[in-house]
């Protein structure tokens, strides 16, 4: 299954306006979005830059992996693998 990992800049800025400090890192497949502080990916990755077509989110940077990948949560403490 393809994730596709970027960072939402969204949420750095409201971390940065409020002290907070919510997971700014999003891994996305076709049926969820799971969100953290981390993310290890079990395998081979590329890093694409597409700012003709960014992802619908508005992401014109990302990586794509077919391979699991670790996300870790530093505020509840849990690590899912997608």
């Amino acid at each position: 299954m393809k994730k596709q990992i970027h960072i939402n800049q969204h949420v750095i800025r409201s971390n940065k306006k409020n002290g907070g400090n919510n997971p700014v890192v999003t891994v996305k497949t076709y049926k969820s979005n799971d969100y953290g502080h981390e993310v290890n990916i079990l395998g081979s990755s590329k890093v694409i830059y597409s700012p003709a077509k960014p992802l619908p989110c508005g992401a014109k940077v990302w990586i794509e992996t077919q391979h699991p990948v670790e996300v870790k949560n530093t505020l509840t403490g849990e690590t899912k693998v997608v």
